[in-house]
This record gives structure tokens, sequence and C-alpha cells, in this order.
């Protein structure tokens, strides 16, 4: 289960449109706190706790927030990053009660990788799921949905949504068949790597062909 919420202070925030950008350049970042039963409260934090939290709690982790002494319980819903700094620009908040579910994408952790009888005979475990989505009361939300590799030996094998322990409080949706991970030889891994390149080189090549086309169209007309 998750652990004791996380705390942040924020500030009510006075500044909105297109002067945001003069907090940004004294590193406050601006946010939103909404949430059922009251209007959306516009706030702001200073960047580098804020960055830090948002790497801890990431959007599965309950966080406590104090807004002007006002203190909510909320779930990170959304986040804004600077595509070239990398750094935050935005953050919304979802409040939440105690005493209803939340719906959250929470991480996949593979327990025991790299040590799996598969793994120790020359084979190679891909993860194609990184999350899965849950549903329970926020103080039950987990850290991480494990499952175990330890039954890996063979290529061809697979971890599946079924496979998950789930804790107890916690109900887990999506397809019990869906796979999570897979054992392959790597041999066959690199023939489909080949494969993969090949055919983004024919589409590579196709998309030139098209574009000589219309251009020897155009000319054509003139």
């Amino acid at each position: 289960m998750a652990s004791d919420k996380m705390t942040l202070t924020l500030e009510k925030r006075m500044i909105s449109g297109k002067k945001v950008k003069t907090l940004r350049q004294d590193s406050i970042v601006p946010g939103v706190v909404y949430g059922f039963g009251f209007e959306p409260i516009s706030v702001q934090a200073p960047l580098v706790p804020l960055q830090k939290l948002v790497k801890e709690a990431g959007k599965h982790h309950p966080v406590s927030l104090n807004i002007d002494g006002v203190k909510k319980t909320a779930m990170i819903k959304e986040l804004s990053i600077d595509p070239v700094k990398h750094l935050l620009r935005h953050i919304a908040f979802h409040a939440v009660q105690q005493n209803e579910k939340v719906t959250a994408d929470i991480p996949v952790v593979l327990e025991g990788l790299g040590e799996s009888p598969a793994e120790r005979a020359g084979l190679v475990i891909l993860t194609t799921v990184e999350s899965l989505q849950v549903k329970a009361l926020p103080g039950d939300l987990p850290e991480a949905l494990v499952v175990s590799v330890a039954m890996l030996e063979e290529a061809g094998q697979h971890l599946t949504v079924a496979d998950v322990t789930v804790p107890e409080g916690v109900e887990l949706d999506g397809d019990p068949e869906q796979v999570l991970a897979s054992v392959y030889e790597p041999s066959a891994l690199q023939a489909a790597n080949e494969a993969a390149g090949g055919d983004a080189e024919v589409a590579e090549t196709e998309a030139d062909a098209d574009e000589a086309s219309s251009e020897e169209d155009k000319s054509a007309k003139k």
C-alpha cells in the first residue's frame, strides 16, 4: 500500500494568462486544484520542491496539499513540461475524498528480473505494459503492481494481468489475458528488428518515390 501521504505547501495564485510567464522566470510553477464541491483554485509553488514531489508521487500517490492553511488530499492529474528545458511548466491536482475510491495508473514491476530461469538460459524478457489502471481508496493505492518472473523458463512464455499480485482493497481493471511481458530468443529479436528496419526503409523509399512523382507532375503542368 502507499505510504503516508507526501505533503506540499501551495500559495493561491493571483496572476493568470500570459502574465504567468513572470512566475516561471522566478522559478515558480503555476497550477490548479480542482474537485467536487468547490471552485477550482489557482495555485503556485517553487519549481524545485514541486519537481521533486512529481518524481516521487507520480500520478498514483496521494498528496496532502496545504493551500494557505486549507488542507486537501489530491492526486496529480496533468503535467505540462517544457519540451526544450524539460522543466515543469504547469500542474493540475484533483482533490479526492479519503472514503471514496479513485482510479489511478500504477506502475508494473517485474520481480526478479535478471535472475529468472529464462534469462539464466540466455533468453530475453521484454516488457509490453508499463502500468495498469486500478481502483481503490486513496490510502490503499499501491506503490507498484508486482509480478514475479520466476516462472519464466522458455521462449514463448508470457506473463499476463492474471499473474499480478493484487493487494487487498484494490480492484484491477483490464483483460486478465493481457500480456505484460514475453520471453524471446535473442536471435528472434534480432531478426524482428532487422525486418522492422527493412520495412522502415521500404516505407521511406516509397515516400521518396511518391514525392518525386509529385514533383514531376508539377513540372509537367508548368
